[in-house]
């Protein structure tokens, strides 16, 4: 009995139960998930129906429509994730686009011309528009150097105050020299009337001498025929002879003074004068061309005077305005744009040179961007791209204009391309849309190049 009772004891502990079967199922069931799924459904509807066993409560249809719903969801997004992170590859690879790329624009650095002190010229906000020509500071100098200005107006002042003094000796000596000329011509005058009466007392002496030379050659020829008959001597015959050649020589000598003052008569009409008591011209010729000569002299002096005050007038005109430059710059922005840095203040004393203030140049946009090396190596200068915003924004075209590979990228952009470091291959896209005149600079998207010359 003992030995049967041990038996049965050993089997009934090495067969299980039905209870101990059904709890071992359920604990199985428990861990797929629909068996989380019935522990779920008991411990939601254990309070409905107390006397109710877990096992046999029904479940309701909504909570056989939950799993399934939740299932597509996720198979759903799933898939959804799987088409967006395939297709940007797959489409990374079909196109010529960059990696990153960057709406960048060029900084224009404007530099004091003088040194002094900084003032606003007006009240600008950072981000305000700015036009070309558009005055944003002033640089004043109130120590500028003002001695070669000042010299030149000293000169200036001199030579106007001489210039009357000249223009009065200059009339007078004018007015001498008229005079003088007035009295030479008198004397001129006077001298051919002299000339004239003299050569006709000349011919008048010359006539008579002239009717004696023919009474005494008369006389001669008498004695001659009545000395041939000894009615008159010898002697008287001699004498008359010597009448005769006195008479002929009395003519000869005023025909020769006839000639020379015909000779002093035409010198006089010429403006020349002869004579045994005086030189070619008279004193007050002499005088009229010493004054004439000071005349000129002073009239030289004067134009002299006008011409340097003339060129001081200029000069200083130019010296004022050199010296308005050193003394006041106003600081203009030489292209449209927007302020980008202040580097002054208002109040600030400068040296020249130095730099005030950067303006970001927005009719020069470019596009910065990197692309890997592969599509570098298919890129040319020329070629045709299109900018798309990360934003949806309008598509803006553009031409490739500098390929800078991994070479160190110009240092005058408002944006550094070594900020874009994913691929070290750089390319500048100039841009040709009014969009490029929006100054929007630092607006992210990438850069979609055309392989076959045409905008895409």
């Amino acid at each position: 009995m003992m030995d049967r009772s041990r038996a049965a004891s050993v089997d009934s502990a090495s067969t299980p139960s039905p209870h101990d079967a059904r709890s071992d199922s359920k604990t199985e069931a428990k861990t797929d998930a629909k068996g989380l799924q019935d522990a779920l459904h008991e411990q939601l509807f254990a309070n409905d129906e107390p006397g109710l066993a877990p096992e046999t409560q029904p479940v309701p249809e909504s909570g056989r429509r939950w799993p399934r719903l939740r299932r597509g969801a996720k198979i759903a997004i799933g898939l959804a994730i799987i088409a967006v992170f395939g297709w940007l590859p797959l489409r990374a690879v079909w196109e010529n686009s960059s990696v990153e790329a960057v709406l960048n624009s060029r900084i224009v650095t404007l530099r004091t011309p003088i040194g002094g002190r900084v003032a606003a010229a007006q009240r600008i906000s950072d981000q305000a528009k700015l036009d070309a020509g558009t005055v944003i500071l002033r640089v004043v100098n109130s120590r500028g150097d003002r001695t070669r200005l000042d010299d030149l107006r000293r000169q200036k002042s001199r030579l106007e105050n001489e210039r009357p003094s000249l223009a009065t000796k200059l009339a007078a000596a004018q007015a001498s020299q008229k005079d003088l000329a007035r009295q030479a011509a008198q004397f001129r005058e006077g001298r051919v009337l002299q000339l004239e009466a003299r050569i006709a007392e000349i011919q008048t002496s010359i006539e008579a001498a002239a009717a004696r030379r023919d009474e005494a050659s008369a006389a001669v020829d008498r004695a001659s025929s009545l000395a041939k008959s000894g009615n008159v001597s010898t002697v008287e015959l001699a004498r008359l002879t010597r009448e005769l050649s006195v008479s002929q020589q009395t003519e000869l000598g005023a025909r020769k003074r006839l000639d020379a003052a015909k000779v002093e008569l035409a010198a006089a009409q010429n403006g020349s004068f002869l004579g045994d008591s005086y030189n070619d011209r008279p004193s007050s010729v002499q005088r009229e061309e010493e004054m004439r000569q000071r005349a000129g002299d002073l009239e030289a002096d004067l134009a002299r005077t006008d011409t340097e005050i003339a060129w001081l007038a200029n000069e200083i005109i130019t010296e004022e305005v050199r010296f308005a430059d050193l003394s006041e710059a106003n600081i203009t922005t030489p292209v449209a744009g927007r302020v980008w840095e202040m580097m002054t203040s208002p109040g600030e004393d400068v040296q020249a040179g130095q730099p005030l203030l950067k303006v970001l140049d927005c009719s020069g946009a470019v596009i910065t961007a990197n692309v890997t090396e592969s599509v570098y190596n298919r890129l040319q200068l020329g070629d045709h791209a299109t900018f798309e915003p990360n934003d949806g924004g309008e598509r803006i075209s553009g031409t490739v204009v500098n390929l800078t590979g991994a070479a160190g990228a110009p240092a005058n952009l408002a944006i550094n391309p070594d900020a874009l470091n994913k691929e070290p291959y750089r390319v500048t896209v100039a841009l040709r849309d009014a969009a490029a005149q929006t100054c929007t600079v630092g607006r992210t998207g990438r850069v979609v190049f055309d392989r076959h010359g045409t905008v895409q």
